[in-house]
């Protein structure tokens, strides 16, 4: 039994009582029976309650225990009704009203246009974004040629580029249950790139492919606590020294966010995400490739809404470091080459068959990271806030001696990396007028972080770069904006390569 249908048997159910109740009685129970018949009368006119439903709930409520309840045999033949209160008989009225309407508003009873309930739990956003993209190489730059002994695989290294760029995302949100959602985002791009998600224009007129960048499930039982699985959004407080902001994480994330005072939060983080599943056999020797990740922080928010938030996290990698095939032409470790790479680690050749043609790299490192990222939001002048962020990160994976003992390499340690930016205007620009202008610095050594998931524009991508980036953003309209970003940056320690980027584009979200 529904709740409609439970309230109504409520109320016919007193409605009938007074059948049996004495002259005085009936004559105050006598409104609250019609007032119902009414009410069921005007359901079955209105065509939301059928006909038979209707005399089905009045013969329901007339077998009713609650009519026994509001009656009791005291000789026979006689029927006594106890005495109901005017207020409780005033509060039984009030709520059949009051609950029955907000289900008719919230069913939309009697919309010819109203849509399927279902409907009603899905959420749908998106955002395009056309881009113009100028890559500047400097003329002294090593040719790819020179590059490659180095494991950086590059197509140009002297000749500027420009392209047209697209981006489209689509997200959709169900909401399962109150606690769980379940979420799905289309893209473009393509599958052999975790980082990106631009379309180059220049396709001859071809169609984009399309693909799912995001897909999970995400529980949310309490205010203090969430857990995502599947292919999820960036779990991380983090800027995108360490992840590029189009990444996305395989695997599963849970976050607890316990308010310790009025004005500060806390929060822990925890994720396990496997990178390569692989099926180690006799002649695999290769093991599956594992992320696992914990953070801790907390945020804390002024009376004036400035808002200061720092987080420590420690990220460790498992299986990724490279081993050599030991036998010649044997291929046992080829799967501890990663499957995607930008440029900046160090790497060395486990392919030992003597051809430098096909040379299979390998990372020479293995990666355990400490990340301490800080921001703070002054929003006294509100809307025009003046935001500062802070991003440090280290590899303590690093260890030259079992490196050399490992590869035969003696690589000296480049594993630190910070990046400051200092943002000036409004948080967002969505807004005609909304502007924001951004300065920073990065310093990123070779292996730092993992090069292939860093930030993927910043050196076209990877490691062992620095250099100072400027931009800003202006709206032009309701959830139109333009931005601009150039960025400039040189090897820190490798081969000559030093690329600058410049890029403008045209945004819109819905």
């Amino acid at each position: 039994m529904n709740f409609k249908t439970k309230k109504l048997v409520l109320a016919v159910s007193l409605a009938l009582a007074c059948q049996g109740a004495s002259a005085g009685e009936k004559e105050e129970l006598e409104a609250l029976r019609q007032t119902t018949l009414n009410l069921i009368q005007a359901l079955v006119d209105q065509g939301l309650l059928p006909k038979k439903q209707a005399e089905a709930l009045i013969t329901r409520a007339a077998a009713s225990p609650v009519t026994d309840a509001f009656s009791s045999k005291t000789e026979a033949g006689v029927i006594r009704v106890p005495y109901v209160p005017e207020s409780v008989k005033k509060e039984i009225r009030e709520q059949i009203k009051h609950e029955v309407l907000a289900q008719a508003k919230n069913e939309r009873w009697g919309d010819p246009g109203a849509l399927p309930d279902w409907v009603g739990r899905f959420k749908l956003d998106g955002d395009v974004r056309l881009r113009y993209q100028k890559d500047i190489f400097q003329k002294d730059n090593f040719t790819p040629t020179q590059l490659a002994p180095f494991g950086i695989n590059i197509n140009n290294t002297s000749e500027d580029r420009e392209r047209l760029r697209l981006r489209a995302r689509l997200n959709v949100k169900a909401k399962v249950t109150d606690d769980l959602v379940a979420g799905l985002r289309l893209t473009t791009g393509n599958t052999t790139d975790p980082v990106s998600t631009n379309q180059t224009l220049g396709t001859s007129f071809n169609k984009y492919s399309v693909m799912f960048d995001q897909v999970y499930l995400k529980y949310d039982p309490y205010r203090w606590l969430s857990a995502s699985g599947g292919r999820i959004p960036n779990p991380w407080f983090s800027t995108d020294l360490v992840w590029d902001k189009d990444l996305n994480f395989e695997g599963v994330a849970a976050t607890l966010k316990p308010r310790i005072t009025d004005n500060l939060t806390g929060f822990l983080t925890g994720g396990a995400f496997p990178l390569q599943e692989i099926e180690s056999s006799d002649t695999v020797k290769a093991k599956s490739k594992w992320l696992y990740g914990i953070q801790g922080g907390g945020e804390w928010i002024s009376d004036n809404q400035s808002k200061f938030k720092v987080g420590l996290a420690y990220y460790q990698y498992m299986n990724v470091a490279g081993k050599p095939n030991a036998v010649l032409n044997s291929s046992n470790f080829n799967g501890t080459a990663p499957q995607f790479r930008q440029k900046g680690n160090s790497v060395f050749n486990i392919d030992n068959d003597g051809n430098p043609a096909t040379n299979l790299w390998a990372l020479s490192s293995n990666f355990r990271e400490i990340n301490l990222t800080a921001s703070a939001d002054f929003a006294a002048f509100d809307p025009v806030h003046v935001v500062v962020t802070g991003d440090y990160v280290k590899n303590v994976g690093f260890n030259r001696s079992e490196i050399l003992q490992r590869t035969g390499q003696d690589i000296e340690p480049r594993v630190k990396g910070y990046q400051t930016k200092v943002t000036l205007g409004m948080l967002d620009t969505y807004k005609l007028g909304d502007w924001q202008a951004y300065v920073g610095y990065r310093h990123l050594e070779r292996d730092a972080v993992l090069d292939a998931f860093t930030d993927s524009d910043f050196h076209l991508g990877g490691t062992d770069t620095k250099g100072y980036f400027v931009g800003g953003n202006y709206g032009i309209g309701k959830n139109a904006w333009l931005s601009m970003r150039y960025m400039s940056a040189d090897a820190i320690d490798g081969p000559p390569l030093a690329i600058d980027v410049l890029q403008v584009d045209l945004n819109a979200k819905f």
